[in-house]
């Protein structure tokens, strides 16, 4: 079951309100200085994963909790283009407050979903998982990531306490004759009981170390089809194989069959392309009251 980041929902909303709504809204205080009825749908402009719906609906309410929702999407479901996924009926002044943000946490997150999704589809029929990075908005992070779950994909790490991960930079600082090595050695004995040690390697001369060092996971940064394959068959399995960097649509499929485990990709999260929805209003019979 993937778990709903509901706290982390609430706090990007109010955020993205008192942005948006901190002072009021002028245009809308202007034109309609009393309640008027109104009905409204948001209707997906393409095929996509829906993800972000509790945050639209999240939203809706704090603007007015007198707006009635029926959510015909679900967050993790497919959507057709035309399909509606949310409808609202309430007093039009607070639909018209709430609608940027509410379409912003849908395009952005159903656009995680959907890209996330594509990736998988890709590497379908090869024993790999796909995950993200920590290449993520700051304060996002966690929502960033229940749509990579909704669309299919795997967390990697939430926070710099939730594993070892030995970069490239850790190796520089340490300074030492075969770095990989050591650091491997000396992250895994001082590493809390059951954390994994991840590392970074960019050779195969740095696989053979990390591998001397006992690392769990063995990270290979932008190398060949070619390079993983020579890798996979160097670890032999003593350790779990990850590829990183340079992967795309295009590419991923004959990565995926060079033989490794996951496959973590950071666009995922920092260059998702918004998916296109639109929120639009339907005629509203005259004399009819507000629904409460």
């Amino acid at each position: 079951m993937i778990r709903l980041p509901a706290a982390d929902i609430r706090r990007a909303v109010r955020q993205g309100l008192e942005e948006d709504l901190g002072e009021g809204d002028v245009t809308t205080s202007a034109l309609f200085p009393s309640p008027i009825p109104a009905r409204a749908n948001i209707i997906a402009q393409q095929p996509l994963v829906v993800a972000g719906m509790a945050a639209a609906v999240q939203t809706f309410v704090t603007v007015d909790p007198s707006l009635n929702l029926s959510v015909l999407r679900k967050d993790g479901s497919q959507a057709k283009k035309g399909d509606t996924l949310l409808r609202i009926e309430g007093d039009g002044r607070s639909i018209l407050m709430a609608e940027r943000l509410a379409l912003n946490f849908l395009q952005h997150l159903s656009g995680i979903a959907t890209l996330t999704q594509q990736f998988c589809q890709a590497v379908r029929g090869n024993r790999v998982a796909i995950l993200d990075t920590r290449k993520t908005l700051p304060g996002w992070r966690a929502i960033q990531k229940w749509a990579v779950a909704l669309g299919g994909g795997k967390n990697h790490r939430r926070s710099l306490r939730d594993g070892i991960l030995i970069k490239d930079n850790h190796l520089l600082l340490l300074n030492q004759k075969e770095a990989v090595r050591e650091a491997t050695r000396l992250a895994k004995s001082k590493a809390p009981s059951g954390m994994q040690t991840i590392v970074e390697v960019e050779s195969l001369d740095e696989v053979t170390q990390a591998i001397a060092g006992k690392a769990d996971i063995i990270l290979l940064d932008n190398m060949t089809p070619a390079m993983v394959r020579k890798a996979v068959r160097l670890i032999k399995k003593r350790a779990l194989v990850e590829v990183s960097g340079g992967i795309t649509l295009k590419n991923i499929r004959v990565m995926a069959a060079a033989g490794p485990d996951r496959i973590s990709i950071g666009a995922l999260t920092h260059s998702a392309p918004a998916t296109t929805m639109t929120l639009e209003f339907e005629p509203y019979p005259k004399g009819h009251k507000k629904h409460r």
